[in-house]
């Protein structure tokens, strides 16, 4: 079967009108052409030998009214996770992590909280860490849940640079994912981000179980919106013991590179990020992904209740490859 014509590399469009059968064009192509392809597109929006750094902090853990079956943050799934639930911290915490953060090399701060969505009482709380963030010189990102208009529009006042919402995974196979809140709750607080100014950072989870054809569709969702998304964090999935998806088979490496250069190819101005799973990913796995066109990753040695590979570990890797913080 002859491939459908797809972009042409060296010209690299920004489009938003990819079919299915393209984007799985790319997902079938030889694994050294579609890498070779990614870089080039990546080369011509992105300095290859820069990676963007930003580090995460859990600001609410646990207590999380949804069902997602991956997450060990889900109130559903305490009983088998053992995690408990914390309040909101306090926000001279959060400034002294994110001090820290800074002097590790880190250019832009991301604050998560374990809700459904915010509520009112917790707002004042939270334009105060984007404040304090911000004067300290980073660029600040949070991710809370879904948003309504009056809290998009106070998180932009406080000068709130990136939201991050993902979609996790297809329309198709969400349903399989996540029951408590709907795919279509997640593309209108995307576009409520949007409209207000802010940049959005939404990507996906892949390993769960899903189908090539899944990931084809996550990324199309993300790449067909009328703006792409500033950041696109690809996850791996981090099977957490007590989880509804504890024992989901790992996913091959390579499947994984792959959906980051098909990621880079379609979005070509995004910074493709590596994202969780990178402590069970050895050197060589990560290497492919920057050379299959990841532009930045989450450092620091905890995300928001999962390991990640510690500072030094990502410096070393960094000296052997010759790339350098953005």
């Amino acid at each position: 079967m002859n491939a459908p014509a797809h972009i042409d590399a060296p010209n690299a469009p920004i489009r938003h009108d990819w079919t299915r059968a393209e984007v799985m064009a790319l997902f079938e192509k030889p694994f050294m052409d579609l890498v070779f392809e990614a870089q080039r597109v990546h080369r011509l929006y992105h300095d290859p030998n820069k990676v963007q750094l930003s580090q995460l902090i859990s600001i609410k853990t646990g207590g999380c009214a949804e069902d997602c079956g991956y997450c060990s943050q889900s109130a559903k799934h305490k009983k088998t996770t053992g995690l408990e639930a914390t309040k909101l911290m306090e926000v001279e915490r959060v400034l002294t992590a994110a001090k820290k953060a800074k002097e590790g090399g880190a250019s832009r701060y991301c604050m998560g909280a374990a809700w459904t969505s915010p509520k009112d009482r917790d707002m004042d709380t939270l334009v105060a860490m984007v404040e304090g963030v911000k004067d300290l010189g980073l660029e600040t990102c949070m991710t809370l849940g879904m948003l309504d208009d009056c809290q998009t529009k106070r998180l932009k006042e406080a000068g709130l640079d990136y939201y991050n919402h993902n979609v996790d995974t297809s329309e198709e196979f969400y349903g399989e994912i996540i029951t408590t809140r709907t795919y279509q709750e997640r593309i209108d607080t995307l576009n409520r981000v949007r409209e207000a100014g802010i940049n959005v950072c939404s990507g996906g989870i892949v390993g769960m179980g899903e189908k090539v054809e899944d990931r084809a569709g996550m990324l199309i969702t993300l790449a067909n919106l009328d703006e792409h998304p500033n950041s696109v964090p690809i996850n791996m999935l981090v099977a957490v013991p007590g989880t509804p998806l504890e024992n989901v088979e790992r996913m091959d490496p390579f499947d994984f590179v792959r959906a980051i250069a098909v990621a880079r190819i379609m979005m070509p101005k995004a910074e493709v990020r590596l994202s969780a799973g990178r402590q069970e990913m050895d050197e060589s796995t990560q290497a492919l992904c920057f050379l299959a066109g990841a532009s930045s990753i989450f450092y620091g040695e905890q995300l928001l209740t999962t390991p990640n590979p510690e500072n030094n570990k990502d410096m070393a890797l960094f000296g052997k490859l010759g790339l350098s913080p953005a």
